[in-house]
């Protein structure tokens, strides 16, 4: 059995705020067909403190950053962990990275290096007998880890970073070089230096022995000035040690059949009650005779949301309705709450609720993710497990994930979904106006939702992938 080490700031079903959260909290268990024993190290906020369950120190009176932290290991959810119980640094109101009032906390570089220091400590020292063979770094708030791992001496394993989203970088000033214990020798444009700054990211990007990213086309994007963010260059530096592997889902907590959220179904003609409670918990036209597309998104400008306000006319005057529920953007928020008093087959639900996102996606004919950029994205993959034919952006995992009703597709029979490009709002109208077409045939459409269905979206493949990968550092060291 190969031992993993993940480290992480979030986690699901512990602390979520996106997706990252679900590919932490899915993996550990899709790597155990592949003789894969995966323990995750994530903070101790509160929602962690509050679901682990009987626990042992295994590391007391560190010093980190103001105060003493210790290192717990337990279960929580199913899930073996690590927790670094810093209450200085965790024990907050807020989300994990901003404050009550939607602001980065000010201490987010000592908190997440904090994680990566320790993660370090288990990762070169063990806990017990259990020992890593290999440690997977999850976005920048793990990204200091290789090189606090280097004060360790060179018997430590290998690291592998995941980008989730390349467009978070992890910065901090460099008056915090010695606060947060950094090697000044390395502090250069060919080290961890970002333009003046410390970019926890391009730590991980330099100093880990391989990267992976959540889709093949997000790592070939990844390698261009539009999609790297200034990271472009160092990736290609390091083309030869990046892999795209596809996220996948938990097809257990997202499975139509068994979802205890939603009156279940097997198949698309089942989603009719659940479109039928839908549309009355959300206050729509149960006569409308167009598609209900939904959205369930962080609201901002990377989700593509103000392409859709553009084009929701083109939906609503076809007879189509929309749902939405997220928040983020305070702009973005307020413009769909106009939208929705403005017109009555428009609802919104500002905020967030796991059930409620169950209920979305099993109600609703389409899901729409317009993306400026997705390096995966998941509700499209719940979109199709659930028949709700997505409509996306012709970019990243979206491009990798869904087969668009072009004529060919739509002639062979494999068409799953829809895809609009250049992503602008006039080709978004586009696509809703093809959705609607589709729609207005039932038997395309049924065709399309079972294609949908069909569509493998577990972590079968992905987690070979990753096993392989693993495997392969592990002997390289």
């Amino acid at each position: 059995m190969m031992n993993v080490l993940s480290v992480t700031s979030e986690c699901a079903p512990l602390v979520k705020t996106g997706g990252l959260a679900d590919v932490a909290g899915a993996l550990p268990h899709a790597l155990l067909s592949e003789d894969v024993r995966m323990r995750t190290i994530l903070p101790g906020y509160r929602s962690v403190m509050e679901a682990l369950g009987d626990a042992r120190e295994v590391l007391t009176g560190a010093d980190v950053f103001g105060g003493t932290a210790r290192i717990l290991e337990g279960t929580a959810s199913g899930l073996d962990v690590f927790v670094v119980d810093a209450p200085h640094l965790y024990d907050r109101d807020g989300s994990p990275y901003l404050d009550a009032e939607g602001r980065d906390w000010e201490d987010n570089p000592e908190r997440f290096a904090a994680l990566c220091r320790l993660a370090a400590r288990i990762a070169a020292e063990g806990a017990g007998d259990w020992r890593p063979d290999v440690v997977h770094l999850h976005d920048w708030q793990a990204g200091l880890t290789p090189l606090y791992l280097r004060g360790h001496g060179p018997d430590t394993p290998p690291c592998v970073t995941t980008i989730h989203n390349v467009a978070f970088h992890g910065i901090a000033s460099p008056d915090k070089l010695d606060r947060l214990g950094l090697p000044r020798e390395l502090f250069t444009p060919e080290g961890y230096e970002f333009y003046g700054q410390i970019s926890a990211l391009k730590a991980a990007l330099v100093y880990s022995d391989k990267l992976t990213t959540v889709s093949p086309s997000y790592a070939r994007e990844l390698l261009s000035p539009e999609f790297g963010m200034g990271l472009d260059g160092v990736l290609r530096n390091r083309a030869s040690d990046l892999y795209g592997i596809l996220n996948g889902i938990d097809t257990a907590a997202w499975d139509p059949a068994r979802d205890p959220a939603i009156p279940t179904f097997k198949a698309p003609r089942g989603k009719a009650k659940a479109r039928a409670r839908l549309i009355e918990e959300m206050g729509l036209d149960p006569e409308a005779p167009g598609p209900l597309a939904v959205v369930v998104s962080r609201l901002s400008g990377q989700k593509g949301l103000d392409l859709l306000l553009e084009a929701l006319p083109a939906l609503l005057a076809r007879g189509g309705q929309l749902a939405l529920l997220g928040s983020g953007d305070a702009a973005l928020e307020h413009a769909f709450r106009e939208a929705a008093a403005a017109d009555p087959r428009v609802a919104v639900h500002i905020g967030y609720d796991e059930a409620m996102s169950h209920r979305m996606i099993a109600g609703g004919d389409a899901i729409l993710v317009p993306s400026r950029f997705e390096p995966c994205g998941l509700t499209q993959l719940y979109g199709l497990r659930y028949g709700t034919v997505p409509v996306v952006a012709l970019t990243g995992g979206l491009a990798d994930t869904v087969i668009p009703a072009n004529a060919a597709a739509l002639q062979a029979g494999a068409a799953t979904g829809l895809q609009f490009h250049p992503i602008t709002a006039p080709a978004l109208e586009g696509a809703l106006s093809q959705l609607c077409d589709l729609h207005s045939d039932p038997d395309t459409w049924g065709r399309i939702q079972r294609n949908a269905m069909k569509h493998p979206v577990g972590w079968g493949p992905s987690a070979a992938a990753y096993a392989a990968l693993y495997k392969g550092m592990a002997r390289a060291s």
